[in-house]
């Protein structure tokens, strides 16, 4: 077997590859001869069939793999002494066409090789670890937020005129062409005005109305409503306005900090406390990160496969596309160019991408099958009701698998970038922090 250089030009690779005629036969009767002590034919013992004819019989199918299994062994044994490990899908052709039994076998392999990464002195990285604390004033803005999702109603004064935000307490029955109708009529019956709950031009009709005015409401039912013989109606609603009420804003006491599952105010307190420190923290390192890939991007530089940045530019240029134009859902759309800017951002993310592989490969960085699990959790309690199938779908779809341990595997790598890093914490504000995370968009 022979390998030749043919192509050297930066990342990019080529070589011909020679399977000898003689080499073929002996693999082929090498074959034949493992596979001769099982082989039965008729007019012969099994086992005992002759190798010639063997040959005849089986030769030809044999001969295919044997030339698809010396390739792929040339192609091993290359990459084993070279020590290129390839970008891509190698690109392998068979270059003489008119090859015929007894000719030796000619190949070209194509590949553009990843480039070496050198060493990198992260102590030279200063990075910022920024700090915000929970002030008393964040926590009780987040129990006044909770306070106005338990909201309670209370009956206004005598006289006083529902308006929107207001809750009415009626007695209603729905008639089409002059009759009732099924699921048209209910007693005290508690409607926010404003919620759009109903009917389009329902609620709009009870404001202004106060308890004990008797409001006919006209509506319309949807074309596209659920209960076909209510569909595209027009209705009336007879109205019995019971109560007005205002909404109340529940009390910050025990009694609060119970329906939202804490055991006191003081617990509900600490609960909040350690949320809003998590979201800070995660915030904050949300910038740090970013500043320690901006860091990263202008501390190494090395060569890039350009077949690597053509397919992230046009992946980039792809999704943003999509991004802009949401209505299309499919594939169906003109061709998407790849602009200077996409490959810009595409040199970045392959560099920062194969630096971070190579430095979570040298330092043995992996992902557990722990963390893992916890990661397929979390996933599928985003789709409640169905997590026995997002289970079986997960786990037959490596590409799904990948694609949650990808992020896991970079957080583990940039963690252990952050510890050779010189870095200093910095206290800010909750506003300050908050601008901090705003500006990321902007870059």
């Amino acid at each position: 077997m022979q390998v030749s250089e043919t192509v050297n030009e930066g990342l990019k690779r080529g070589y011909a590859i020679t399977v000898t005629a003689a080499e073929l036969d002996e693999k082929v009767n090498a074959k034949l001869l493992e596979a001769q002590p099982n082989v039965e034919i008729k007019g012969f013992r099994k086992g005992k069939v002759p190798m010639a004819m063997l040959k005849k019989q089986f030769g030809q199918s044999v001969l295919g793999e044997a030339m698809q299994e010396s390739v792929d062994e040339a192609m091993k044994n290359h990459f084993e002494t070279s020590g290129d490990k390839p970008a891509g899908q190698p690109d392998i052709q068979m270059t003489n066409q008119d090859w015929k039994e007894g000719d030796d076998v000619e190949v070209s392999l194509a590949y553009e090789c990843l480039p070496p990464i050198p060493e990198t002195d992260f102590s030279k990285l200063k990075l910022e670890k920024l700090v915000v604390a929970v002030e008393d004033a964040d926590v009780d803005e987040a129990l006044a937020n909770l306070a106005g999702t338990a909201t309670n109603y209370e009956d206004k004064k005598k006289g006083a005129k529902a308006k929107d935000g207001d809750q009415v307490v009626i007695n209603f029955l729905g008639k089409v062409d002059g009759e009732a109708f099924d699921g048209g009529q209910a007693d005290d019956y508690p409607l926010v005005l404003g919620s759009n709950s109903f009917i389009p031009g329902f609620e709009d009709q009870l404001v202004g109305a106060k308890a004990g005015d008797d409001v006919e409401v006209k509506v319309k039912f949807p074309d596209e409503y659920g209960a076909p013989n209510l569909a595209g109606k027009d209705a009336v609603f007879e109205c019995k306005v019971n109560a007005v009420q205002g909404a109340v804003a529940a009390e910050i006491d025990d009694e609060l900090a119970t329906k939202f599952g804490a055991e006191s105010l003081d617990d509900l307190k600490k609960q909040i406390t350690e949320r809003l420190e998590a979201e800070y923290a995660g915030a904050a390192r949300m910038v740090t990160k970013r500043d320690l890939m901006d860091g990263l991007d202008k501390l190494v530089d090395f060569d890039l496969p350009p077949s690597m940045v053509d397919a992230e530019a046009n992946q980039i240029a792809h999704q943003l596309w999509h991004e802009e134009n949401p209505d299309v859902q499919g594939h169906d759309h003109p061709e998407i160019e790849a602009t200077d800017e996409h490959k810009e951002l595409a040199v970045r993310r392959v560099r920062l991408g194969l630096l971070l592989a190579e430095v979570g490969s040298v330092k043995e960085i992996t992902v557990t099958d722990a963390e893992m699990q916890q990661a397929v959790m979390q996933q599928a309690s985003q789709y409640p009701g169905q997590e026995k199938q997002f289970f079986e779908f997960i786990q037959k779809n490596e590409q799904a698998l990948q694609q949650l341990r990808a992020p896991i595997f970079e957080d583990k790598v940039v963690d252990h970038i952050m510890e050779q890093a010189d870095v200093t914490e910095k206290t800010i504000s909750k506003d300050d922090l908050q601008k901090a995370v705003e500006a990321l968009e902007d870059k």
